[in-house]
């Protein structure tokens, strides 16, 4: 008897708790904004929020960490719904979304800054004074400063100046190894060269070493769920961060105390961002000082890590693609003369190279996805992105879209001989909150396209590795090749 007592009360309860489990998120989140536009006939988008807690988190993994497909998670919604608007309701990093994915409302995202604030899930890992987290007249501040410090034209022709013999230092030093796994070798001497231009750091390959598995940290958990607990990704970013402004406060300590000194470097990014004053005459405090420091020298070296790493994968898989950049850059060689260096003016008139950066910047897909968080509830074409929803900006699809570019898996430099359709190449966001170093990227990739093509050749070791997207995307072997001269 008793036991048929608990079969029927299960027959009720293990349907309702699994009813109430996937309808949880629909509840909370859902259901009150329907109530609330309804009066203005506003629809909500389509989808769904999955599981309490996780919402659809783990769809998203099954389609980037296990099919290695991550476009379908896109694919998928878009077979199931239909078009809709160009965007779909979910519930990913913590918080229920709106993921977008199609230029227009990419752009009116982008471009409504008094409606969309930037709000990244895991704001820690870089810090709260970080520019990439700030906002109103601070993010202004310092985002005008970062632009003149990276992307000006005479900040542009110092980085050429001063970048280039590392770059060659660096590939001499690869082509005495023979095989070795290309990001490894990058991602050091990034760090070293940016350690250098960024903030005169004179880095030990202890310190070096140290600092790559801090950005390595930093790196995986900013796009990662933000749980904030011992043995999450994200928490292990947090304690990264901090060991990295460890590290950088002790530069900045050394010129407050050394007048000299600080008179010496006042020209670099750190230099330059101690002599910055706010509107009222004030200037930075040293937090906003280190943790933009930190998220410039994150961004320069994730940004030519992952685009060099591509254009030795992409250029060993086209040898034809590699033949062309290396017979107009044997050109410019020539015009230059033995052991003179580029200029920026060179690299601007080097037009095959360009499209071949480009290409590499569209495939690579760095910034896959972006986010803003709704400040209020806004209507778009009938439907309402309600406030205090985040909302992912899936840049890597439009760059993956046949729609936009055809045959968009194929590495083809050549198509930039026409400009694609306006805001289906995103790389570097929109907006007001575009990357200040846009162009640094650019530049530093047409450096070592250069040194790579006129002195180098290479093959991969394992040609036909697995891609991981996850926390950027890249092959799985870490790119590993045999190097050396021509």
């Amino acid at each position: 008897m008793l036991a048929a007592y608990c079969y029927a009360i299960g027959l009720v309860v293990v349907p309702l708790v699994c009813w109430l489990l996937w309808r949880w998120n629909y509840i909370r989140y859902v259901a009150p904004v329907i109530s609330r536009c309804s009066k203005v006939n506003y629809k909500m988008p389509l989808g769904q929020l999955g599981l309490p807690f996780f919402g659809e988190m783990l769809i998203f993994l099954w389609y980037f960490k296990i099919l290695r497909q991550p476009d379908d998670f896109i694919n998928t919604k878009r077979l199931k719904y239909g078009d809709n608007v160009g965007f779909y309701r979910t519930h990913l990093f913590g918080s229920p979304s709106i993921v977008v994915y199609s230029p227009s409302v990419c752009k009116f995202v982008l471009h409504s800054s008094e409606r969309f604030k930037q709000e990244w899930p895991t704001i820690e890992a870089l810090g709260s004074n970080s520019v990439i987290t700030l906002q109103g007249e601070r993010h202004t501040l310092l985002k005008n400063f970062l632009v003149n410090a990276l992307n000006h034209r005479d900040s542009l022709t110092r980085t050429v100046e001063q970048v280039q013999p590392s770059v060659v230092a660096a590939l001499e030093s690869w082509s005495k190894k023979g095989k070795f796994i290309a990001k490894d070798e990058l991602r050091k001497a990034t760090l070293e060269y940016i350690g250098k231009y960024f903030a005169h750091l004179e880095l030990d390959p202890h310190k070096i070493d140290a600092l790559d598995k801090a950005f390595v940290g930093i790196i995986q958990g900013f796009r990662a769920q933000p749980w904030n607990f011992p043995g999450t990704a994200y928490h292990y970013a947090i304690k990264c961060r901090k060991k990295v402004i460890k590290i950088l406060r002790e530069e900045l300590e050394k010129r407050k105390a050394d007048a000299d000194s600080a008179e010496a470097k006042s020209n670099d990014l750190m230099g330059r961002l101690m002599q910055t004053k706010d509107k009222e005459g004030k200037y930075l405090e040293d937090e906003e000082v280190l943790q933009n420091l930190l998220s410039s020298i994150h961004i320069g070296y994730t940004s030519i890590t992952d685009t060099v790493g591509w254009a030795l994968y992409f250029l060993a898989k086209s040898p034809h693609v590699y033949q062309k950049l290396r017979e107009e850059n044997m050109e410019m060689s020539k015009q230059k003369g033995e052991g003179e260096h580029l200029t920026y003016g060179d690299i601007m008139t080097l037009k095959y190279t360009n499209k071949v950066a480009e290409e590499i910047i569209r495939m690579a897909n760095i910034s896959g996805f972006v986010f803003r968080k709704a400040i209020d509830d806004v209507e778009y074409e009938g439907y309402v992105i309600p406030k205090g929803w985040q909302v992912i900006l899936w840049l890597r699809y439009l760059h993956t879209n046949p729609e936009h570019f055809e045959d968009p898996m194929c590495f083809n430099p050549d198509r930039w001989d026409e400009r694609p359709r306006f805001g289906t190449y995103l790389p570097f966001g929109g907006g007001a909150r575009s990357c200040a170093g846009n162009m640094f990227t650019r530049v530093n990739l047409a450096i070592f396209l250069h040194y790579l093509s006129i002195g180098y050749k290479w093959e991969l070791l394992n040609p036909n590795t697995e891609i991981k997207y996850l926390s950027h995307p890249e092959p799985a072997d870490g790119v590993a090749v045999s190097f050396g001269k021509h």
